[in-house]
């Protein structure tokens, strides 16, 4: 577990990225959902996985400084 303090100007970069990987995370889904090829649905898929991954790493991180 970190110890100190996380800067404030580090803590609204991370809560940006948080928000962007979600974000990327929710549009590969719904491309996922909506294309009919096969290959496609899954390479949206993985990178939803990709995204969702690196969601939960930077969440988890940010836990740790609770």
């Amino acid at each position: 577990m970190p110890t100190g303090m996380i800067q404030s100007k580090s803590l609204s970069i991370l809560q940006d990225q948080l928000t962007h990987e979600f974000i990327a995370c929710k549009k590969a889904e719904r491309y996922a959902e909506s294309f009919q090829d096969v290959a496609l649905k899954q390479l949206a898929s993985e990178l939803a996985n990709c995204h969702r991954a690196r969601y939960n790493r930077l969440f988890d991180y940010l836990n740790s400084w609770q």
